[in-house]
């Protein structure tokens, strides 16, 4: 039997994926089913590009569909009520010290499926994720990076307010 990876979300990501899946299931389906049946009154479907990219984009829509339930259903949420700011878990904001450059940064912790680096929203399972997990204020901690390692020291941990 294959073991799954533990799916973690805080209330917000929860919250994020229910809005998406809802979306899907009331808008996108009805969307996507017209522009089949438009095809459809096209004419022969044999040869019909406009059906074919219909159908396609169903199949895309209901396999998102399943990928949000499947989330949803095994999901671990973590309660922010729950969180401790002693050390680095999913749902705090770690602000560390680059050691290499001196810029402070702020990392918020969450679970895979809700990771946005551009957000600086890094994964529990991300390498810098990982290294900051289960740390404390004042801990330095080391990832490997492509140029070589990274060193940061962690100065503050917050619970996170998203």
């Amino acid at each position: 039997m294959m073991m799954t990876e533990e799916i973690v979300l805080t209330v917000k990501g929860r919250k994020k994926i229910e809005e998406e899946l809802e979306q899907l299931k009331v808008v996108r389906r009805k969307e996507v089913a017209e522009r089949i049946k438009q095809a459809i009154d096209f004419g022969d479907i044999s040869e019909n590009s406009e059906y074919d990219e219909a159908k396609n984009e169903q199949a895309q829509v209901e396999e998102r569909i399943s990928k949000l339930s499947n989330i949803l259903k095994n999901a671990k949420i973590v309660d922010e009520n729950d969180i401790n700011t002693d050390y680095v878990s999913v749902g705090t904001v770690a602000k560390v010290k680059d050691l290499d450059d001196g810029e402070i940064l702020e990392y918020t912790i969450v679970g895979a499926s809700e990771a946005d680096p551009y957000e600086l929203k890094i994964s529990n399972a991300s390498p810098i994720g990982k290294a900051l997990l289960n740390q404390q204020v004042g801990d330095v901690v080391e990832v490997k990076i492509p140029d070589g390692v990274s060193r940061y020291e962690i100065v503050d941990i917050e619970r996170s307010q998203e």
